[in-house]
């Protein structure tokens, strides 16, 4: 599926969840991994605030991505943010939406 790039050089971005791991499976807790470098992912809330509008979205990064002392309330750089479409079907019930994955998060101070 394509995903497109998102470009956030005029956007002011926040860090509103710490990071949290990202799972393949919630039954058995096993972690989703990143396809190319095999590191874990964690998904994080970022507040994403342009042109007079604030949207939160759920960012999921390789932890390699990650910079020590995430927190919420931070001011960030997004690096290589994407959306892709997604759909599935789950006990006879389709679900869709749209998911947000980035490069990398670095401090923006």
């Amino acid at each position: 599926m394509p995903s497109f790039k998102i470009d956030l050089s005029t956007a002011v971005v926040f860090v509103a969840t710490a990071p949290t791991p990202k799972l393949a499976n919630a039954k058995t807790g096993e972690r989703a991994m990143d396809r190319e470098s095999g590191a874990p992912l964690s998904t994080v809330g970022l507040l994403v605030s342009d042109e007079g509008e604030g949207n939160l979205y759920q960012v999921t990064i390789p932890e390699t991505g990650l910079p020590e002392g995430l927190a919420p309330g931070m001011p960030v750089k997004v690096v290589g943010l994407k959306a892709r479409d997604w759909e599935n079907e789950f006990n006879g019930q389709k679900r869709h939406g749209i998911s947000f994955r980035a490069v990398a998060i670095t401090s923006a101070a």
